[in-house]
């Protein structure tokens, strides 16, 4: 008999949502931060505070989405109706932006800033009404046995989202083409992500057979029970070796892990405070300490996520030689490193310099160190029947951090000066550090993973 195995055509159809966010949620990072402060001339804390907003929403939404989507039945399935919908209204507010951009530099006015963000709002709402239901398609469709290949499908989908928006970007807006320029209209830019907002949907809509392939997959771990058992066995004695004296049926942590836990929770927020506050704020800060275009800025994101990228599955069999905790200790001591080279920079030059790009692959390496493994530390930690609940812990910590760091890097720069942002982004590195060597479990040293099995754990 035929070995049954992951059918990649189905998964890649599914992940064109991923890839459709990912591209819409680094545009909304890059370029709302630089309409708000060179348009709408708001300072950074206001700025910070309203770059937040989409954070403090999915906290409520995300969850609140994604359980109105289970209950949901329709013969296109339960988590279409909210893709097509969240994504047509997602598109229409999207578009909107830019016009309003535009709207007030030529005609300052209140009402015209109101307008903006009450949109931006609306717009925030419609992304999250789709976001868990286009992140839960691929579980519903997948068989349990092949949802790590197929996670590790759906992140490249989403690196790959974000790469194509950072290429778009590097082209329209390069320092020739906006040299000079008082205001940059960003309508096209925004047309762009939206037709391939649109262009997502479509593949979802006509390809994507959700109730058929829903179907296909119970059918296959009925016929595959001993695969599921298996999955589930291996998951709890995993747990138990990392937990000591944990069982599997144990309805509370021992001690020590739950120590190692919340430490790793905490170390999880802090390097999330320093990253994000650079990928909130870097397009802003290279623009008033470089003078850099949004498209020469942007190159610099570009190049940290494709070093990511590439390094990724070599990543991946590192950690499984030297373990999680001690990748990810690497990976912080990369950020903490090249952090610390822009900061000093930055006071022996006003201008860019190519040697930078180097700096951002390794901070790209770094940032993929540390989120191939810790996720999977936080849920080795726990038993294999609250694996989900233990994900929503990682999420609450990192979603968090990500409310809390643009306001306060933005109060910074504003108060203090925008030579505080890499200091900031070092001093809560190094925070992370110290709080990661309390960490005492989780830590497996895996088989190596094969190629696309090592993309499951990247974090999007």
């Amino acid at each position: 008999m035929k070995k049954e195995k992951l059918n990649v055509r189905h998964t890649i159809f599914v992940g064109a949502a991923f890839l459709a966010i990912t591209a819409f949620w680094q545009m909304y990072n890059n370029v709302n931060p630089l309409i708000l402060t060179n348009t709408f001339h708001l300072n950074e804390l206001f700025t910070g505070i309203i770059m937040a907003a989409d954070n403090v929403f999915a906290l409520f939404l995300l969850p609140l989405f994604g359980s109105l989507s289970d209950r949901t039945k329709s013969p296109m399935g339960k988590r279409k109706p909210f893709i097509l919908v969240g994504t047509l209204i997602s598109v229409a507010l999207l578009i909107q932006l830019p016009i309003l951009d535009n709207m007030y530099y030529d005609s300052p006015a209140v009402s015209k800033l109101v307008m903006y963000i009450v949109v931006l709002a609306l717009l925030l709402i419609s992304m999250s009404s789709f976001r868990s239901p286009a992140v839960a398609l691929m579980p519903d469709v997948t068989p349990k046995p092949f949802r790590s290949r197929g996670n590790a499908i759906i992140n490249l989908m989403g690196s790959v989202g974000g790469i194509i928006y950072l290429i778009i970007t590097s082209i329209l807006y390069s320092e020739a083409k906006t040299a000079g320029k008082e205001h940059v209209s960003y309508l096209l830019l925004f047309a762009i992500i939206g037709g391939i907002m649109i262009a997502a949907l479509i593949v979802i809509m006509l390809l994507v057979n959700e109730p058929k392939w829903t179907k296909q997959a119970e059918e296959y771990e009925l016929r595959h029970p001993e695969e599921i058992n298996a999955l589930d066995a291996d998951a709890d004695e995993e747990k138990n070796d990392d937990a000591g004296n944990a069982t599997a049926d144990s309805s509370k942590l021992p001690a020590p892990v739950f120590r190692s836990l919340m430490f790793l929770l905490i170390s999880i927020s802090l390097w999330f405070i320093s990253y994000n506050s650079i990928e909130t704020w870097f397009t802003t800060y290279a623009a008033a300490k470089w003078s850099m275009s949004l498209g020469e800025a942007t190159k610099c994101l570009t190049i940290a996520t494709a070093a990511a990228i590439l390094m990724f599955i070599p990543l991946g069999y590192f950690a499984s030689f030297i373990g999680r905790k001690k990748s990810i200790l690497i990976g912080i001591a990369l950020l903490f490193v090249n952090f610390g080279v822009c900061f000093f920079y930055t006071f022996f030059s006003n201008t860019f310099h190519p040697i930078l790009f180097v700096v951002f692959s390794l901070v790209g390496i770094g940032w993929a160190m540390i989120n191939v493994n810790s996720l999977p530390m936080v849920v080795e930690m726990c038993k294999n029947s609250d694996i989900g609940k233990f994900t929503g812990y990682y999420y609450t910590f990192s979603m968090a951090a990500q409310i809390v760091t643009p306001i306060l890097a933005g109060w910074l720069l504003n108060k203090v000066g925008y030579f505080t942002l890499f200091l900031y982004a070092m001093v809560f590195a190094a925070l992370s550090f110290v709080t990661m060597m309390f960490v005492r479990h989780g830590d497996h040293k895996a088989v190596a993973k094969s190629s696309i099995d090592a993309f499951e754990e990247m974090d999007s």
